[in-house]
């Protein structure tokens, strides 16, 4: 077993149980600019330890009643067909038309992150929504289209589907984000898998080594995701959307994971600073008001 394998392994799913991303888009480039494992080889082997993975997550997300069932149903019914479509149109795109297909998808995950945490700024109140409320045709028509890019491009089963969720159910809180994200995200991922496994470009040896890090860790992020409040599990969703979109549209390794590390520190600090701020203001408007009077 490799132990730089199985770390990057253990990070993944920690990311994965956590805020239902981080397989492909971290996982790949990390075999391939690190451990030096040939691309195709890196993306395969990464499926089939996801096709392992996910569902594990996705349990202890179904056990804890964390998950929209009817959202998860209506999604699916998009993104299969479209996923499956997409694999059998992969083979007749060629490579500059899946880049261009990636840096759109690229600057579609980074619009959202910006939308995320321009919401959690303005926004003064935690959502009290469930996010019950399901729009069954725009959540079919918009997980075609995720399904359609998860299928054509081999990545972004987890990010795609949290920008659709968050478009779609704004009241969703973080938790039941994460477990509809993870539970919808193993049919598709399971399709990729076979058809990799039938091409025979997955290295075993490289999935073990994956999955001894990538099991535990997305038992512990999906239990600590469950019990984390919103705006933690959001704050590093946007760090994670960042990094995932930066890396779609070319960016190298370290440059996304730096950014991205650098987004969730200033959405740590700055809720702080902007609630100490308001609260200094308060006394002194109403010392102000006592003189007046």
């Amino acid at each position: 077993m490799d132990l730089g394998v199985a770390a990057t392994g253990l990070l993944t799913g920690l990311m994965v149980g956590v805020t239902g991303m981080g397989g492909g888009a971290l996982t790949m480039p990390l075999l391939t600019l690190v451990f030096g494992v040939p691309p195709l080889a890196a993306v395969s082997s990464d499926l089939v330890a996801a096709a392992v993975m996910k569902p594990l997550g996705a349990a202890v997300h179904l056990r804890r009643r964390t998950v929209q069932p009817e959202l998860v149903g209506w999604l699916c019914l998009g993104s299969l067909p479209s996923a499956a479509a997409g694999s059998l149109l992969a083979g007749s795109l060629g490579s500059g038309a899946e880049s261009v297909l990636k840096e759109i998808v690229g600057g579609a995950v980074l619009l959202a992150a910006i939308t995320l945490f321009a919401r959690m700024l303005l926004s003064r109140r935690p959502s009290t929504s469930d996010g019950t409320r399901v729009r069954p045709v725009p959540t079919v028509l918009l997980g075609a289209v995720a399904g359609l890019v998860v299928g054509t491009t081999s990545v972004g089963s987890g990010s795609i589907i949290i920008v659709v969720l968050l478009l779609l159910n704004r009241g969703l809180s973080s938790a039941r984000l994460v477990g509809t994200d993870l539970v919808q995200a193993v049919p598709l991922v399971l399709v990729s898998a076979i058809g990799h496994l039938f091409a025979g470009d997955v290295h075993i040896g490289l999935v073990g080594s994956l999955l001894a890090g990538s099991i535990p860790g997305v038992l512990v992020g999906s239990l600590i995701s469950a019990r984390v409040p919103d705006r933690p599990v959001r704050v590093l969703l946007g760090g994670m959307l960042v990094t995932t979109g930066l890396m779609m549209i070319g960016t190298d390794v370290l440059p996304g994971v730096s950014a991205g590390l650098l987004v969730v520190l200033l959405g740590a600090v700055i809720p702080p600073l902007r609630n100490a701020m308001s609260s200094r203001r308060a006394p002194v408007a109403s010392d102000h008001r006592e003189v007046v009077g």
